[in-house]
């Protein structure tokens, strides 16, 4: 169990910051669609780079997709050196070819809906796994859940109220719901290896 249970850890980590990587995009590549022609060339090279960025998170995801728990941790170590790059680009953006506050505050609102959406699929995901696992040990994970459940609707409504600031600020909205994502899924996933049979 606890090979799946860490695996269930990484694949919602690595999907949620996906999740987020698609949902920057979407909001820059119709951006750069409505740019004029010198600004739209460097909104076109920045969303080229973003995408090879994900893309690369993504390939890096399948190849270690089969591998055990020793090489998710040593994975996720490239993984997050990636998203790092790809945050790093998406402030370039915003200083280079994004200055407009309107579009910062779109494209933090599909990238916090994006993380809306993956706290809820992971949460399914968990309440799925526990499922198959012994009935009578569910109540340990149940409190995990309701747990799970509420701090995704607290750092919802926190991205909520963040929508019309800086995007510096956006941005720290969206680093401290990602921090409390991967934190409930920890715990999550943790109180799922903790599930197996009573002795």
């Amino acid at each position: 169990m606890s090979d799946q249970s860490s695996m269930h850890f990484f694949l919602n980590w690595a999907k949620e910051r996906i999740d987020e990587m698609d949902a920057a995009l979407a909001s820059f590549e119709v951006k750069a669609g409505q740019a004029q022609a010198e600004s739209k060339v460097k909104a076109d090279q920045i969303v080229a780079d973003l995408k090879k960025r994900r893309d690369e998170f993504q390939a890096l995801l399948k190849t270690q997709t089969q591998a055990g728990e020793a090489a998710w941790a040593q994975a996720r170590t490239e993984m997050e050196k990636q998203w790092n790059g790809f945050e790093a680009q998406v402030r370039t953006y915003f200083e280079t070819a994004g200055k407009q506050v309107g579009q910062q505050q779109a494209t933090f609102k599909e990238i916090a809906a994006a993380q809306a959406k993956a706290w809820r699929e992971a949460t399914d995901k968990f309440r799925e796994a526990a499922g198959k696992v012994v009935a009578d040990r569910s109540g340990d994970f149940d409190a995990v859940l309701k747990q799970m459940k509420a701090d995704a609707s607290e750092a919802e409504a926190r991205l909520k109220q963040a929508g019309s600031e800086s995007w510096s600020v956006l941005s720290a909205a969206l680093a401290e719901s990602r921090k409390a994502f991967d934190q409930a899924n920890q715990a999550a996933s943790e109180a799922l290896k903790g599930l197996g049979p009573k002795s």
